[in-house]
């Protein structure tokens, strides 16, 4: 075993007190070691997990004499974290770390992630050297690190219209309230929230008044005025909220994939966040393709008769949705979506002479401007599922850099 191996040895009998119901040890002992390397505080480090007990076991075993050298026994991993960081965040809903990459790109350092989904947990672990967490539901909130930045990419979940208070206590039973919980007790500076534009239409804008409402009652403020959070009309603050869409064709990827992203700074109401402008780079579907797919990713006759005919049939019945057929000079795709493993429908490649193509994997991850270093599921189902549940990185990295500028400038 190398020294890497060893120390997860000897920290997993430990781990394991510590571990929370829904994770496995090895995303404590990840935690804990990336913690000892670069300086963070360990996860249950307040209920005896501390830095100098970890690193009284590591020494008797001589595994560890300082920091510096107990980094260097890391494992090299195909997404690096920033040689310097000038920030600290967590990764909440991590997916397979689109958003961990563009907030490590503009020097960010992740002490923390949670994801439920057993697959895309693998997948992060391969590329970004530590396991993440699981039910985020099931973790003490005391347990999770301080940071300064808190990202999710959370599921859209409706509120109940019971009380009608619009607070925190109409978000129980929802995953928004896991994260509310973490903003009111570790207070980090800046969250960044992104979800699907339908967020701002969804329950008629109730969900939406409900999630800002609780964060502006917790000392948040965002591009909003409080004034039409808490009082205006639905259309007033669907029309504010608007504002909050970027789309990655503006940012370089040639995919039009529009999300609403709810960037918030804590006891800052005067300030307005600068929303990164569009980069102006013109975009091409050829620039994410490879140059000779296997011909399996080519579609059969029985799958192209079928999406010709439930399109005519579609177009008959005024549904108008069909498939999504583009070249190699079309200037960017549908967006590409967690089904899109099934049958290839909304992003087909034309073949000059033969039916369309489906994207292989490395194309799905490059259409979401994951580099080309990334190591996508062996499982090519996966991989699709993983990358149309992702985020475009380029949108993100955008974003974090604004952050991080504003968070410099104090």
């Amino acid at each position: 075993m190398n020294c890497f191996e060893q120390t997860e040895a000897i920290l997993l009998p430990l781990a394991t007190q510590y571990t929370p119901e829904g994770s496995e040890p090895k995303a404590v002992v990840h935690q804990w070691i990336h913690a000892l390397a670069y300086g963070y505080t360990p996860f249950a480090a307040d209920r005896g997990a501390s830095a100098k007990k970890l690193i009284a076991i590591l020494k008797k075993a001589q595994l560890y004499t300082d920091a510096a050298s107990f980094k260097c026994n890391l494992p090299e991993t195909p997404i690096k974290p920033a040689n310097k960081s000038t920030f600290t965040f967590i990764d909440l809903f991590a997916g397979v770390g689109g958003m961990r990459i563009g907030f490590q790109q503009a020097g960010g350092a992740c002490v923390f992630s949670s994801e439920f989904e057993k697959n895309a947990q693998a997948t992060y672990c391969e590329n970004h050297g530590d396991y993440p967490f699981g039910d985020i539901t099931k973790i003490s909130v005391s347990d999770i690190p301080d940071h300064d930045v808190l990202i999710a990419g959370f599921p859209c979940q409706p509120f109940s219209h019971a009380g009608l208070k619009k607070g925190i206590d109409d978000t129980r039973g929802t995953l928004f309230h896991n994260i509310a919980s973490i903003l009111k007790e570790k207070k980090p500076k800046v969250a960044l929230l992104e979800n699907v534009k339908g967020l701002i239409s969804h329950d008629k804008g109730y969900t939406l008044q409900v999630i800002l409402q609780t964060l502006v009652d917790m000392g948040y403020s965002c591009n909003i005025d409080k004034e039409i959070i808490t009082n205006g009309t639905p259309k007033e603050l669907q029309n504010e909220a608007k504002k909050m869409v970027l789309k990655s064709v503006d940012f370089g990827v040639p995919q039009n994939r529009q999300r609403i992203y709810i960037v918030l700074w804590r006891g800052q109401s005067a300030k307005k966040f600068s929303y990164p402008v569009a980069s102006g780079t013109q975009t091409r579907v050829g620039s994410i393709l490879e140059e000779a797919p296997d011909s399996k990713y080519t579609i059969s006759d029985k799958l192209w008769e079928g999406h010709e005919r439930r399109k005519i049939n579609n177009a008959n019945n005024g549904k108008g949705f069909g498939y999504g057929l583009v070249t190699e000079d079309s200037p960017y795709t549908n967006t590409i979506s967690a089904r899109y493993y099934k049958d290839g429908s909304e992003i087909l490649i034309k073949q000059a002479g033969k039916n369309p193509r489906k994207l292989t994997p490395r194309e799905a991850a490059r259409l979401q401007g994951f580099p080309d270093s990334f190591v996508y599921s062996k499982s090519e189902v996966q991989a699709y599922k993983q990358f149309g549940n992702s985020v475009s990185v380029p949108v993100i990295f955008s974003i974090a850099k604004e952050i991080s500028g504003q968070l410099l400038k104090g």
